[in-house]
């Protein structure tokens, strides 16, 4: 059983859906500190003119306040000028209709916090490349598991039944490995392939949102998330 737990992202790049494609089972982690500059309110897009962002604006954010608690600003304008700027950026690909369709529909609804919108994005691309299949999801608070950094981690692995935990090299930082390997969880880390595909505006990024590859390619993007993992042993080996 392979447990991937991960704060929810806007419109997340390749990379995070890989991620989800790996999983057995995906932990939504919105419970945790929100990081100013983080990928959980804003996303790159590729324009003619460069590299632009879309950004969710917040309201009355303030240090210390989790993902889930953090609110949108009730504007409606920076959805117009999100929709703007994909219409921008995608303009001429191929599946530009599916783009733009699937990201209106995330914003057609309303969203208590900035976790719900992250999440309602990044499932939209999800199912749109037939990622959720036989996959659960499932929020960390119905875990009701407290604590925190590697120690929380590792007892949410130990209630899903996971043998194996899946995540990002940021991870590296602070995870205790021997912990995991005492209580039988294997810890491998991604290796993104950021395989290039057809692109709009210049030299590929692969660091785009996912709703690049959508405009570009259509449901047939999927082949292009494709990585795969690294054991933790193997990782740390190479590095020195």
């Amino acid at each position: 059983m392979k447990v991937v737990i991960s704060q929810s992202m806007f419109f997340p790049w390749v990379g995070f859906l890989e991620q989800i494609r790996l999983a057995d089972v995906f932990v939504y982690y919105d419970d945790v500190q929100f990081s100013k500059g983080s990928f959980t309110n804003r996303v790159q897009l590729k324009t003619g003119k460069g590299r632009s962002w879309l950004t969710v604006p917040l309201e009355n954010l303030h240090l210390g306040q989790c993902i889930n608690e953090v609110s949108i600003a009730p504007s409606v304008k920076w959805k117009e000028r999100h929709l703007k700027l994909l219409m921008e950026s995608l303009e001429g690909t191929t599946f530009f209709d599916d783009a733009l369709e699937l990201a209106r529909k995330v914003y057609e609804r309303t969203y208590p916090n900035i976790g719900t919108l992250a999440r309602a994005s990044m499932m939209a691309l999800a199912d749109y490349f037939g990622l959720t299949g036989e996959k659960t999801f499932i929020d960390v608070e119905q875990l009701q598991i407290v604590g925190n950094s590697s120690d929380r981690v590792l007892e949410i692995v130990k209630r899903l039944s996971g043998t194996t935990y899946i995540t990002g090299l940021g991870a590296l930082k602070y995870l205790e490995h021997e912990k995991f390997v005492a209580a039988g969880v294997n810890v491998r880390y991604m290796q993104y392939q950021c395989k290039p595909y057809p692109q709009m505006h210049g030299e590929f990024n692969p660091y785009v949102s996912g709703l690049d590859l959508v405009a570009n390619c259509g449901r047939g993007g999927a082949r292009f998330i494709c990585s795969e993992t690294i054991d933790w042993k193997e990782l740390i080996y190479e590095s020195r």
